[in-house]
């Protein structure tokens, strides 16, 4: 099933897709707007998965001096534990690193284990821990790093 599974540049029409997924898995959702201006943002890389047709996720990079800082990445409840966040993130740093950056970045929720868990396996260490850091029940957030980008390879399935 998988095998129609591919990632597109953001498009004004993906938007409502989009934000149905956001409103249904992110308890601080970000705005219509935030992702308007994805769609031409300068410095940044925002792809959405698309499966059989349908938008079953999305993520996004900004591109800061050597730095891939993820913004944000998220699927749908019900194509999630298949793989395919994993598949969008090892996308976004492959687009990274042809951009040059060096090195990549990341907030996640200091209870969001599985996320935590993907990130260790493509290569993040964690770094920092943010006190408070998410507004809508003030979370702590896991600051993790991936070093050494530029000779970065996705972990073997």
């Amino acid at each position: 099933m998988l095998s129609t599974l591919r990632f597109e540049p953001i498009q004004e029409a993906h938007i409502p897709a989009i934000l149905a997924i956001e409103g249904r898995t992110n308890t601080a959702p970000w705005s219509e707007r935030s992702f308007r201006n994805e769609l031409d943002h300068p410095h940044g890389i925002f792809l959405v998965a698309i499966l059989s047709g349908e938008v079953i996720g999305y993520g996004g990079i900004w591109l800061v001096i050597d730095e891939a800082h993820v913004t944000t990445i998220a699927v749908a409840q019900e194509h999630q534990r298949k793989g395919i966040g994993e598949k969008l993130m090892v996308e976004l740093l492959r687009r990274g690193q042809e951009k040059g950056m060096l090195c990549s970045t990341l907030e996640v929720r200091a209870g969001n284990d599985p996320a935590i868990k993907l990130y260790e396996k493509l290569g993040f260490t964690i770094s920092a821990r943010r006190k408070g850091y998410y507004p809508d029940n003030r979370e702590d957030a896991i600051v993790m790093w991936l070093y050494d980008l530029e000779h970065w390879e996705p972990p073997r399935a």
